[in-house]
């Protein structure tokens, strides 16, 4: 196998991040996420801004943390969440600049992110990772506690506290400006 080619361990990690986390990640590792993660999708992003704008605090600390772009389906008998898969973490670019700003340190979701939130990420030292699309089901198994944090009117979409065991992604863009998707696409494109 091409040296490119082979897979390295994945990097354990313990969420709430710390900036030396972050700074020693690269683009295309493997990661294993255990700790802290707060989940949130387009309506709590659109609230959170708005509690920016208005002046007024956001419902949890996001320095050092991580965001989940994720609307868990609801539990079924005998499990704490149901599948937990990611969100197209686009839909987030215009709120994640601001977030940066205040300590958050990274963000799970799918998909590539615009050249703004890239920037962002490599001025405020965070971390976009992609998370498995498809596998909800098989990721709700990492999830070891689930608690509500705010706006519960908003259903799957609400804040919530996640505990998780060696959640699995990969670091898409880190904070030195690499960018996996870009880099897969320049090795096949030179293949």
């Amino acid at each position: 196998m091409p040296e490119e080619e082979q897979q390295e361990s994945p990097i354990r990690l313990t969420a709430p991040l710390t900036e030396d986390d972050v700074l020693r990640l690269r683009a295309g590792q493997q990661v294993l996420i255990s700790g802290i993660v707060y989940t949130a999708r387009d309506a709590a992003h659109k609230r959170m801004s708005d509690a920016l704008a208005n002046g007024e605090d956001l419902p949890f600390d996001v320095r050092g943390q991580v965001i989940y772009y994720v609307g868990p389906s609801p539990a079924p008998p005998g499990r704490i969440i149901g599948a937990a898969g990611p969100t197209t973490a686009g839909r987030m670019d215009g709120y994640t600049p601001a977030l940066l700003a205040r300590g958050l340190k990274g963000t799970i979701g799918k998909g590539p992110r615009s050249a703004e939130v890239r920037e962002a990420l490599k001025r405020h030292r965070a971390v976009y990772f992609g998370g498995i699309g498809g596998a909800g089901a098989l990721l709700s198994q990492c999830i070891k506690s689930v608690a509500l944090i705010a706006y519960g009117d908003l259903g799957t979409e609400a804040i919530r506290r996640l505990e998780v065991e060696d959640f699995p992604a990969i670091v898409v863009n880190d904070c030195h400006g690499g960018d996996a998707y870009a880099e897969a696409k320049e090795r096949w494109r030179k293949r």
